[in-house]
């Protein structure tokens, strides 16, 4: 069999000097390992308490291991990525997430469970960011100036797995029980780790390997931010101690990376790029608004209005197709600032009439209110994606990315602690409505933001 010559062998794989579509489907694989986790465990809590005889808030844990481990992570492997390049972190990553799969299948305690999804959060950390290191690697080797149509297939990709990963779960549990949630991810992984070894770089120019690891700052970090996020699982004052070893940790975090060579984030160059921090801002507010919705509205559904979860599910259905639909229709347009004013704009609409639900609201009604959520998701999750990939620094958009993910994570515990807060006698309607006054209040801020932030105009006209 005669072998074509490399320039042929080259040419298969990209179009005329354009993006590498080889690598599309190990990034899609890889990045959606996270959302697909994240949704399935949803249906899965009650058949894991029934199990191990554990408590809401004993298997709660389930749910935030996976979440802090991911906010944590996913900065810190960013940093790996740049620093080593995206294929031995995207290899390691996905290889992690078998063995975590494993180690789920067979964990004889609660315990031991939450151990796998606190590794399955580290291992499906390393996709995103190293997907972003290599958008911009094959950029910066096309000339292309927004690669705004793959942003969009990896932003569509995740959101189509978290509106189906409830579904998915449910039909495992149904076939094999609550194992089976686990036990997917061992031929995941294995498609990851065929499609990465064969179709990842093995060397990118753009990485410095060999120097550069910040390996106490990044444990800072870690302390830091696992304090802080700890402590706003549970937000209690018996709890104070986390704020102070929050603070303690970051302070000393803030000085060793304005002093050392090599830092692990630079506070100086990301302190100087004040779009990029207002990027990581509107993905806080955001993400705030739009996981208080997604867990404090079912709950009303089923608390205050009696609807069965299936039910409540299927009301959430408008919410996820308008958030699919409207990344798919503007996805490819390179524009984000009338994206994000749009989004914010959806968020107040929702918000507002989020506040005229009660026990006699049509279903029309709520049906409507879930639409207008899902417009704010989609417009808002692709535009500050698309918005990170023009600010960061080249040199450290793997790091980069995976903050923007911590942001997100950030926003989800926030939103929880608000949850928690207005239904702490359950959730009624008094207390939604508390609930949707503080969310049309960050909605407004989001807003106010965007218009303030004159930098937005540049981005997709250059």
């Amino acid at each position: 069999m005669t072998r074509l010559p490399a320039a042929s062998r080259a040419g298969r794989r990209s179009d005329a000097g354009g993006f590498d579509r080889r690598l599309i489907a190990p990034m899609i694989l890889g990045s959606i390992l996270n959302p697909i986790n994240s949704s399935m465990l949803a249906v899965a809590l009650v058949p894991i308490g029934h199990w191990f005889h554990a408590s809401p808030a004993h298997t709660a844990w389930l749910v935030t291991g996976l979440y802090l481990a991911t906010a944590v992570g996913q900065p810190v492997i960013g940093r790996l990525v740049d620093t080593f390049g995206p294929r031995p972190l995207y290899l390691t990553g996905t290889a992690l997430v078998g063995v975590a799969g494993l180690l789920g299948v067979l964990a004889p305690t609660l315990g031991v469970l939450i151990v796998s999804r606190v590794l399955l959060g580290i291992g499906t950390s390393a996709a995103y960011p190293a997907s972003m290191f290599l958008l911009r690697a094959e950029a910066d080797r096309t000339g292309m100036r927004s690669p705004s149509g793959i942003l969009a297939a990896l932003s569509i990709s995740n959101q189509v797995l978290a509106v189906i990963g409830p579904t998915l779960g449910g039909l495992l549990i149904g076939v094999g029980g609550w194992h089976l949630i686990f036990a997917v991810n061992v031929p995941l992984s294995a498609a990851c780790l065929v499609l990465g070894a064969r179709r990842l770089p093995r060397r990118s120019t753009a990485a410095r390997p060999g120097g550069g690891l910040d390996v106490i700052g990044m444990a800072l970090f870690a302390g830091t931010l696992t304090a802080f996020m700890t402590f706003l699982m549970n937000p209690a004052w018996g709890l104070w101690w986390l704020l102070v070893i929050a603070a303690v940790a970051g302070t000393c975090f803030a000085v060793r990376e304005l002093r050392v060579a090599q830092p692990f984030l630079d506070l100086r160059v990301l302190g100087g790029n004040q779009p990029l921090l207002a990027t990581y801002g509107r993905q806080w507010l955001a993400y705030t608004t739009s996981y208080a919705f997604l867990y404090g509205f079912p709950q009303w559904l089923q608390d205050s209005r009696s609807l069965a979860p299936s039910a409540a599910g299927l009301l959430l259905l408008p919410m996820s197709a308008m958030a699919i639909a409207v990344t798919a229709l503007t996805g490819r347009r390179a524009e984000v600032r009338g994206k994000l004013a749009g989004g914010a704009a959806a968020q107040i609409a929702g918000c507002a009439a989020l506040l005229t639900a009660g026990s006699g609201s049509p279903m029309w009604l709520l049906a409507l209110i879930g639409a207008f959520v899902g417009v704010a998701q989609g417009l808002n999750g692709l535009a500050n994606q698309s918005a990170l990939y023009a600010q960061a620094d080249p040199a450290r958009m793997g790091s980069s990315a995976g903050l923007l993910r911590t942001f997100g994570y950030l926003g989800a515990l926030s939103a929880s602690a608000a949850n928690a807060a207005f239904y702490r006698h359950g959730a009624t309607t008094p207390g939604l409505h508390h609930l949707s006054l503080l969310l049309l209040g960050v909605s407004v801020l989001l807003l106010a933001g965007i218009l303030a932030d004159r930098s937005l105009r540049r981005v997709g006209h250059t």
